[in-house]
């Protein structure tokens, strides 16, 4: 299966935990880096393109600030990462200039993102950076983004990364064998699962909660962006990472990690990007029927199955839509503001101009903009 799976890979993403690129002292393990660079000029000799999502910016600077503890101010995480940033590019600089290669640092916040209008200027970035034959280093911009730092994580922006970059496969480097059916460390049953079909709730359960003292992931944020990853259509391989040689035996197709399957029917890029990649502004709450049309008929969403919105939001702003039980359900981008919304919860379409005064649409949101979750 991993060999026919990888037959169709041209481009992939590799992202590089923190525990896997330091050592004991948090330092930056430069003989880990050199065994990860050699197999990234591996893969670029057999003809694959490869960006690479790094962590360890904080690590690197947090040694050479001499902390002897993870920051735990934002000021002081900022200035580990402003000094590590320049430490963490030299060392892959260093490691794959031997090989004939060059990298590029790609810093990224999650407004780049968010904006389409950025989205699509990071992508023809990194396809410029690609067809140069350099491999972008992608990390959040920890310098200047408090939220990144205190609630974002690399593993997600992996995930994210592989609809920026059209990638086909995602590669997670962990510090431990792969996913488990509970954490190895403090259960002596846990058993490697070397193949998950669907990211269940049970496999979410299992995957816990849980950072460490050097990165902001655990296996639960690595599992929540192979399932992201998953609804692009983008393969995942979780596998430990200071192993010699290991993103080599992926590209083999050997039985290594743990393989995450994609969706059979993923969304498309603008749909995964409206789905997780916009911060949604508000939240619409809709009747029963509504929901039933929504999730079953893949119908647009229509004013008259609105109960109520909340939250302020613009024309064009992305909005979760809940039933009556507050669950959201589904995500998509609105055709009205909040207060227009407001004004037309309950009512038809056609009473929209009347309402209003003027109509942008007879929908509140279309579904060429609506994603089910």
């Amino acid at each position: 299966m991993r060999r026919e799976l990888l037959k169709k890979v041209k481009r992939v993403v590799v992202k590089i935990g923190s525990r896997v690129l330091t050592d004991s002292d948090g330092s930056l393990d430069m003989a880990v880096i050199g065994r990860i660079s050699d197999d990234l000029a591996l893969l670029r000799r057999q003809g694959l393109q490869v960006v690479v999502v790094s962590s360890g910016a904080v690590a690197a600077g947090r040694s050479e600030l001499g902390l002897t503890e993870k920051p735990r101010t934002i000021p002081h995480k900022q200035a580990a990462a402003a000094i590590g940033q320049t430490r963490l590019m030299r060392a892959y600089q260093e490691a794959l200039a031997p090989h004939g290669l060059k990298v590029a640092q790609v810093l990224l916040t999650s407004e780049d993102l968010a904006s389409r209008h950025r989205f699509l200027n990071a992508r023809a970035t990194l396809d410029a950076l690609l067809g140069f034959g350099i491999i972008p280093v992608i990390n959040e911009n920890d310098t200047v983004v408090v939220d990144e730092i205190k609630f974002g994580d690399n593993d997600n922006l992996s995930a994210l990364v592989t609809n920026v970059a059209e990638a086909d496969l995602l590669v997670i480097l962990t510090d431990i064998e792969g996913f488990y059916s509970a954490d190895p460390r403090s259960d002596p049953d846990a058993r490697l699962i070397p193949l998950v079909k669907a990211v269940t709730r049970e496999i979410e359960r299992a995957a816990g909660g849980s950072g460490s003292g050097v990165g902001t992931g655990g296996m639960a944020t690595k599992v929540a962006a192979a399932k992201k990853a998953g609804r692009n259509g983008v393969a995942t391989v979780m596998v430990p990472g200071k192993r010699e040689g290991i993103i080599a035996a992926v590209m083999l197709g050997k039985e290594v990690g743990t393989l995450f399957l994609p969706e059979d029917s993923g969304l498309n890029r603008r749909k995964h990007w409206i789905a997780y990649t916009l911060k949604p502004a508000g939240r619409i709450v809709v009747d029963d029927g509504a929901r039933e049309v929504l999730l079953k008929k893949g119908k647009s969403l229509l004013p008259s199955g609105i109960v109520r919105v909340e939250g302020r939001f613009d024309r064009g702003g992305c909005v979760r839509i809940c039933g009556l039980d507050e669950k959201e359900f589904a995500r998509g981008l609105s055709d009205y503001s909040g207060s227009e919304i407001a004004r037309l919860a309950g009512h038809k379409s056609g009473e929209i101009e009347d309402i209003l005064g003027y109509r942008y649409s007879d929908v509140v949101v279309h579904c060429d903009n609506l994603v089910m979750l």
